[in-house]
């Protein structure tokens, strides 16, 4: 287990959530970021991820029809 101080930053699990969505990822790098990030942010940054993507298919439908 890693210490907290050594916890990734956010950008470093919106880069992890970012990647995950669209399924490229590097297995070695993946693996790094799993040691290196939080379960809880991840969560909480994936859930954001696909509520802004949501939000942004809603937006383009109602602009489109």
């Amino acid at each position: 287990m890693t210490q907290p101080s050594e916890r990734g930053s956010w950008q470093q699990t919106l880069r992890m959530v970012a990647w995950s969505l669209i399924r490229i990822r590097n297995g070695a790098r993946h693996r790094e970021d799993q040691r290196s990030v939080g379960i809880v942010p991840l969560m909480f940054t994936a859930l954001g991820a696909v509520f802004v993507f949501v939000l942004a298919l809603m937006a383009l439908v109602h602009w489109i029809a």
